[in-house]
């Protein structure tokens, strides 16, 4: 998928780029990771995973 939906982690805005428009901060993806059943690290996932 080229096209993926990211969020400004500082005002919140939605949008396509690696840059918010609004504040100029680095954007992250909001699309979870894909899941594989023959997932090597999910062991390691859960016993990082906080209570």
């Amino acid at each position: 998928m080229r096209f993926q939906l990211r969020k400004c982690s500082a005002c919140g805005q939605y949008t396509l780029k690696d840059e918010c428009k609004k504040c100029n901060k680095k954007t992250v993806l909001v699309h979870p990771a894909k899941f594989s059943p023959d997932d090597k690290y999910m062991r390691l996932r859960i016993a990082e995973k906080p209570n």
